[in-house]
């Protein structure tokens, strides 16, 4: 897999401290772990048949790039609302097409429309900001009567073409508003960004014992090992994940 950043990306790293040398280096151990993983990789996968997602994301093989991943939450999202079941084969989590597609509460449009207004509301760039409780619950206000308004009046269109679907119309609208008020629950006071620069200064003790056992030193009597998991890149949350 080739990696390639953005201009906007770079000037993100640059500002945590990364020199373009460190960040040369990071996406060479992206490339090489990739590789690694796809050569090892010699028993079939069950989710290959499965359901897919426009949000999947692939392993996630570290707490900071989990904090930041936030496309499993909008693949399990899509699956509910697509009306998809829950199945575990070889110990794996795969999602299966409901049997009888004539009874979920909406189609595809209906599902396009939501996740495509969801995207606005849960990224990376929303818990990573820094929000009050008047802030939150003035967005949440907004979005839940955006939502029930969108559904109430483009039901047909979005697939509750009869009294029964119609019946799950509050609990679509409750669910996915919850879903969002999460997602700025982890702003709330800017906590997710202070929790991270926390980490990137963990991240920066390490990176200075790597260096100083490159030379030969001994810390605590021990030789620190590379650890793949604090490459700055998997801050960068999806983008580099298989």
């Amino acid at each position: 897999m080739v990696v390639k950043l953005s201009q906007q990306d770079i000037a993100d790293l640059k500002k945590q401290g990364y020199g373009d040398q460190e960040i040369s280096k990071a996406i060479g151990e992206i490339e090489k772990e990739e590789l690694e993983g796809n050569n090892s990789d010699n028993h079939a996968d069950p989710r290959i048949n499965s359901q897919t997602s426009a949000f999947s994301t692939g392993r996630m093989d570290d707490i900071a790039r989990y904090q930041l991943e936030l496309n499993d939450l909008l693949e399990q999202t899509e699956h509910i609302l697509k009306g998809d079941i829950v199945e575990w084969k070889n110990g794996k989590k795969i999602w299966s097409a409901n049997p009888k597609p004539e009874e979920n509460s909406l189609n595809e449009e209906g599902i396009r429309k939501i996740m495509l207004e969801l995207q606005n509301y849960i990224n990376r760039h929303v818990i990573l900001g820094d929000y009050e409780d008047d802030d939150i619950n003035r967005i949440m206000k907004d979005y839940g009567k955006k939502l029930a308004d969108l559904i109430f009046m483009k039901y047909e269109e979005l697939g509750m073409d009869n009294e029964t679907k119609r019946q799950d119309y509050a609990s679509i609208v409750m669910n996915v508003v919850n879903l969002v008020y999460a997602s700025y629950s982890r702003a709330k006071d800017g906590g997710e960004r202070r929790s991270l620069r926390e980490m990137i200064n963990i991240q920066g003790n390490y990176s200075q014992q790597q260096g100083m056992a490159g030379q030969g030193m001994v810390i605590n009597g021990q030789q620190p090992k590379v650890r793949g998991l604090l490459n700055p890149m998997r801050y960068f949350g999806g983008k580099y994940g298989s």
